[in-house]
This record gives C-alpha cells, structure tokens and sequence, in this order.
C-alpha cells in the first residue's frame, strides 16, 4: 500500500500507538490501515462413496483438481460463501453442510474454511472449472491436487470415513509445508 485509501496521502509502515505489529498508517488523516487474512470457503461434496472435485480453469494452479471453493464476499456468511462457490464453480447443490476442516495458512494470510454436506442432483463445470468429476478414494488424483489443504480435507475425509467418526480438524500450513507441496518459489 503506498497512499491512503480515505484522503490519498502517502502511508507509511509503522507500528502504531498501543499496537503490537506494523500497520500502514497515514499522517495527514490518522487512518490505521489494517489487513486481515482472507477467507477461502468450498464444500466438500459427497455422493455415496465418492468425492466431487473440479478441474480449475484459472491460476493458480490451473489444470490441477480442487474442492469448489473460493474467497468469501462481504455481506455473506461462511457458511452461504462455500455453497456460492460450490454453484459457481461445478454448478453443483450440497446440502446438510457442517464445518469440517479450518485450516490457518498465515504465510500468505489464509484461512481455508470447508464444509462437509451431501451433494444433491446434478453438476457440471461451471466457467471456473474445465471440468468436475467424482472419485472414490482410489480414483482420486493425488499428485494432481491443487493446494496442500485440499490433500489434507481429503485426507482427513477418507480417514473419518473409515474410523466412522466426522469430527472437525483444526490445523495449519506453513511455509515449509507449502515449499514441500509447491517447490520454492
């Protein structure tokens, strides 16, 4: 950020009065900018024994499977963001959604919120997508998989399937984890 977004001054990047991190800051009007990480909300879609995931037509990553997911809009709940996405990118109905992975990636000030639910009639690519498919557990692309949280949402499926048991998993990403998956940049 280089000028302030209330009166068009330069900013600068200080840690402001009774703060703890840097902020960028405006002398000319006093505006504290902050920044917060941005939310990533998708479904994880069942239909019996299978996974739906899309294709993605977009970078990042395009070419590679994903769950529908996408960064959440103002004026939405979590909740209506995952089914949003889960229509716009596989023009696909989930239903019976509960909160099933929260996974923190704070390198690149992410978090990815995925909702378990019952795929309902139809689906198809949506403009997103260059295609959508369903998989069972060993049909599923692994080394073809988008991001490292949508492996782990899936890992984390397949397991609770077994065990019998869905509970919600909290977990993080970070940056050695992401080189892992990614390569350095």
């Amino acid at each position: 950020m280089n000028y302030c977004s209330h009166c068009g001054h330069a900013v600068r990047f200080a840690i402001p009065d009774g703060d703890d991190r840097p902020r960028f800051l405006c002398d000319a009007c006093g505006t504290i900018h902050y920044q917060n990480p941005r939310i990533v909300a998708g479904t994880l879609p069942v239909c019996g024994d299978r996974i739906l995931l899309c294709r993605r037509a977009i970078a990042p990553r395009k070419g590679f499977w994903t769950l529908p997911a996408g960064f959440m809009e103002n004026g939405e709940t979590v909740e209506q963001a995952a089914l949003r996405e889960t229509r716009e990118e596989a023009c696909a109905t989930v239903d019976a959604v509960s909160l099933y992975t929260l996974i923190s990636l704070p390198h690149i000030n992410q978090v990815y919120m995925i909702f378990r639910g019952a795929l309902e009639g139809d689906f198809a690519a949506g403009p997103e997508s260059l295609e959508v498919e369903l998989f069972e557990e060993t049909q599923i692309p692994w080394d073809e998989l988008a991001f490292p949280t949508i492996e782990r949402t899936l890992r984390h499926f397949f397991d609770d399937r077994r065990a019998g048991d869905y509970g919600l998993h909290l977990s993080h990403i970070g940056e050695e984890e992401r080189e892992r998956y990614f390569g350095s940049a």
